[in-house]
């Protein structure tokens, strides 16, 4: 399967870079999701390809900080501790015992081992991790970063509306670059790449205002400037990535520019030719259940409500969800089983859906075309009898490719299913076994 990069590239040039999903054929744009990676490995990559960032070592362990920390002391006094979780806000962020701040700059040796011990293996909430927060198993140690004269924001993504990899910045970055766009649109500046196989030109007449509307005018730093948009560009056509953000992006006292901090994001049809990226790949920041459904195939994210969906079909889902919002209830999950679904594949399905406590009831939504309606209630079957039954009313619909099959094989079952004939049937008889179960709680 080709990435989003290589779609767009084939129709303009030699280029492994990807299109957006709006510039893909219809049948290309099925469920997807992102790889993301550590901030230490992200620059880990910059620096390789050519971007300066600062000295730092990734520490898992009390014998790794020590060592970590003797490292940077050599070159700065001062310490800076990260955790690296896969979450934006950790410098705003608060710890579950009360420890304040996902990132702490330190004076000293002592004082960097110290913030260390107490983020290492602790628990980390910030505004994107939701309540529940982010367990640190890794730490970024790293050297303090010269007198930083201003902050920008700097970001390579794909832009659906030209379908082209587009530069996004502004000379007021920072951590509030989402307020900005909204408040004062005029200070984001986009830059659209044209010649996807050359990337940035240092003689484009657009690449040049580009830079210069960031306030880089003086020809030294316009250059590095330069050099960093056709660094970030390599390495985002190369290794497939979806998005390269720099937030902050920072102009030096010393006439210097730096990645101060990095997020890459990278796409999950073309890892199979960057095995580098998916070892970088950091399991444990996933929701297990996620993790789970990942393994066999299946499109999941959990949502707080209280009927569970399996359902073949993201457009299918969508509509599945909002029959149950119609109905006074909310559903307690998206999961998409896909078109190929086979018996194991609608087994774990319903163990992630019943793993989550919350839901008081399954409305299971077919409609057969290549995934057919006598694969799905043989799965429905075989899922109850391994389970050991089910603790929850069970709301079946199918409709399509080998419909009446499917209903004769789980009308043979002898399970207490509740059968429906359309989509209106089943939200409505879902969500009024749910808001039952629910008052009977």
């Amino acid at each position: 399967m080709l990435s989003r990069f290589s779609r767009c590239a084939a129709a303009t040039s030699s280029s492994s870079f990807a299109a957006p999903r709006s510039a893909l054929p219809a049948m290309a744009t099925s469920a997807f999701r992102f790889i993301n990676i550590h901030e230490c490995d992200s620059k880990g990559l910059l620096s390789k390809y050519g971007c300066k960032v600062e000295f730092g070592v990734a520490a898992h362990n009390e014998a790794e900080i020590d060592a970590a920390i003797s490292e940077v002391v050599k070159r700065n006094d001062k310490v800076v501790v990260k955790s690296q979780i896969l979450a934006g806000g950790r410098g705003k962020g608060t710890f579950v015992d009360g420890f304040v701040g996902g990132v702490h700059v330190c004076d000293n040796a002592a004082k960097a081992k110290q913030a260390a011990m107490r983020m290492l293996n602790n628990t980390l909430v910030t505004k994107q991790t939701g309540p529940s927060g982010l367990k640190v198993s890794k730490l970024f140690i790293t050297e303090a970063v010269p007198a930083i004269k201003r902050e920008l924001y700097l970001a390579l993504v794909l832009d659906r509306k030209t379908a082209s990899p587009t530069f996004i910045a502004s000379p007021e970055g920072g951590m509030n670059i989402e307020q900005l766009a909204h408040e004062r649109p005029e200070m984001i500046f986009k830059l659209a790449i044209k010649d996807l196989a050359a990337g940035p030109s240092a003689t484009d007449p657009d690449t040049i205002a580009f830079v210069n509307s960031l306030g880089f005018r003086d020809a030294a730093m316009s250059a590095k400037v330069m050099s960093h948009l056709q660094s970030i560009y390599k390495l985002a056509k190369e290794k497939d990535a979806t998005m390269v953000e720099i937030n902050p992006f920072v102009e030096l006292n010393n006439g210097d520019v730096m990645c101060l901090d990095a997020k890459i994001s990278f796409d999950d049809n073309a890892m199979f030719r960057q095995p580098d990226i998916v070892a970088l790949e950091d399991k444990a920041q996933m929701d297990p259940f996620e993790a789970m459904a990942e393994k066999f195939e299946l499109n999941y994210v959990a949502l707080d409500g209280n009927v569970g969906c399996l359902v073949n079909g993201a457009g299918l889902a969508m509509a599945t969800m909002d029959i149950i919002s119609l109905y006074g209830q909310k559903p307690a999950n998206f999961l998409d089983v896909g078109g190929s679904a086979k018996t194991e594949q609608i087994v774990a399905a319903f163990r992630i859906v019943l793993s989550n406590p919350k839901v008081n009831c399954i409305l299971v939504n077919i409609f057969g075309g290549i995934m057919k309606c006598d694969t799905i209630a043989n799965g429905v079957v075989e899922a109850v009898k391994q389970l050991g039954g089910l603790r929850v009313p069970l709301v079946v619909r199918l409709s399509g490719t080998n419909e009446q099959i499917g209903k004769q094989v789980l009308k043979d079952s002898g399970l207490p299913i509740h059968a429906c004939s359309d989509l209106d049937e089943a939200g409505r008889t879902a969500a009024s076994l749910a808001a039952a179960a629910g008052a009977r709680a």
